[in-house]
This record gives C-alpha cells, sequence and structure tokens, in this order.
C-alpha cells in the first residue's frame, strides 16, 4: 500500500498554506537584512579609547581613597571615645551595686 513517486505524482496545498510559507520566507529573510545591517553598523563605530590610567586620574583616585582612610581613621577615634565613656558608666554602675 506504500505509494510510489513519480513524474506524475503530485501533491495538493492550500492557497492559506502556501501564503503562510511565503510570510515566513519574508520575515526570515527580512531578519536576515536587519541582522546584516547591525552588523555592519556595528563596525564603523568609533573604537573605545584604550583603558589606560592617566596620570590626573590615579591622584585623584589616590586622593579619595587617603580622604577616605581619614575619615574613617576620625571615626574609628570617635567610637573609642564613645567606648570610654561607656565602660566608665558600667564601672560606675557596677561599684554601685
Amino acid at each position: 500500500m506504500a505509494k510510489e513517486l513519480s513524474e506524475e505524482s503530485g501533491f495538493n496545498i492550500s492557497i492559506k498554506s502556501l501564503a503562510g510559507i511565503g510570510f515566513m520566507m519574508a520575515t526570515i529573510i527580512g531578519m536576515w537584512f536587519t541582522l546584516q545591517a547591525d552588523i555592519a553598523e556595528a563596525k564603523e563605530l568609533p573604537e573605545l579609547p584604550p583603558s589606560e590610567v592617566t596620570r590626573m586620574e590615579f591622584d585623584m583616585k589616590d586622593q579619595l581613597i587617603r580622604q577616605t582612610i581619614m575619615t574613617t581613621q576620625k571615626d574609628v577615634e570617635e567610637l573609642k571615645e564613645d567606648m570610654g565613656r561607656i565602660e566608665e558608666k558600667l564601672d560606675r554602675l557596677i561599684e554601685k551595686k
């Protein structure tokens, strides 16, 4: 019951299916050309400057780091003073009992 293919063999396809196939082909071809255009545009974009650190940038970062360290040092000194006061208060409370 197998059908043989020959020169006289044929197949039926609806207009709706042909339109669907044509639409799919047009979509794929359109996507291909859009992709090619995006690639060509990306090739023309200017190159990024080299990521070398300039002396000015280095100095600014160094200054920022030093300022941060000094601020942190002041904060630590304030915390030490607060801890000293807390310890004194605790000692006074313990002595009262």
